[in-house]
């Protein structure tokens, strides 16, 4: 499962990708401080943005493959 912000105005960024069987990899500049991934299932997974700020404005999107 992959999880893509995409700013006003601005490309997608890849915030973090995640799977059943290793731990959350973060791209530089997210971390789980900010962008908590909980996956307790192959078919469910949620993204919690956490002290969300008017940085944080964007569209959130995921992603299965």
């Amino acid at each position: 499962m992959f999880w893509y912000q995409q700013p006003p105005r601005n490309g997608l960024k890849l915030i973090v990708s995640s799977s059943t069987w290793s731990h959350n990899s973060y791209e530089d500049g997210y971390s789980e401080a900010k962008f908590e991934v909980n996956r307790e299932y192959t078919d469910y997974t949620l993204m919690t943005i956490k002290n969300v700020t008017p940085k944080d404005e964007a569209t959130y999107f995921c992603a299965a493959s």
